[in-house]
C-alpha cells in the first residue's frame, strides 16, 4: 500500500509522531509503549517513519561523501605540489596563486562539510538509526556463522 492511499489510523496520535518526525527515542521508555504499539498497528506512520530516517540516512551519507571528496582533493592537490611550476608553465597560467586558492577553497570545503555532518548527527536521529541498523546487520551475520567461530567469541 502506498502512503497517499492510506491514512492514520489515530489522527490524535499520528500529529503527535508526525509534529517529532516520528522520532520517539527521546522520549521516556513509559511514553514509548504506547507510540511504539501505533507505530506496529498503522501502516501510514510506520512508512512515514521509515521515510524520515531514510532521509536522515541519506543526509548523513552526503555530508560524509563531501567531506570525503573534500579530503580527496586535498590530496590530489598535496600530490600534484610539486608539479606546480610545470603545470602553470603548460597550462599558461601566470599566478602561482591560483594553486593556493584551489587549496584554500578545499580546507573551507572541508571544515563546512565537517561542520554539516556534525549538526546533521546531533540534530537529527541519525545516528541511532543507523546504529540500529548495524547491529541489526551484526545479528544477522553472527547467526550464520558456524559454530566453531561462535564459541571463540567472548561473551
Amino acid at each position: 500500500m502506498s502512503m497517499t492511499k492510506t491514512r492514520c489510523t489515530d489522527r490524535v496520535v499520528g500529529s503527535i509522531l508526525a509534529s517529532w518526525r516520528y522520532d520517539i527515542s527521546g522520549i521516556s521508555p513509559e511514553m514509548r509503549k504506547d507510540y511504539e504499539q501505533h507505530l506496529a498497528e498503522c501502516a501510514y506512520c510506520s512508512a512515514r517513519q521509515k521515510f524520515h530516517r531514510s532521509l536522515d540516512g541519506a543526509l548523513a551519507l552526503l555530508t560524509s561523501l563531501s567531506a570525503l571528496f573534500f579530503l580527496f582533493a586535498l590530496a590530489v592537490l598535496r600530490h600534484i605540489k610539486p608539479f606546480e611550476n610545470m603545470a602553470f608553465s603548460v597550462l599558461g597560467l601566470d599566478n602561482p596563486s591560483i594553486y593556493t586558492m584551489l587549496v584554500a577553497a578545499g580546507v573551507a570545503g572541508l571544515c563546512f562539510s565537517l561542520i554539516a555532518l556534525a549538526l546533521v548527527l546531533t540534530t537529527t536521529p541519525a545516528s541511532s538509526y543507523l546504529g540500529g541498523l548495524a547491529a541489526e546487520r551484526a545479528k544477522l551475520i553472527e547467526e550464520r556463522l558456524p559454530a566453531a567461530i561462535k564459541s571463540l567469541r567472548p561473551r
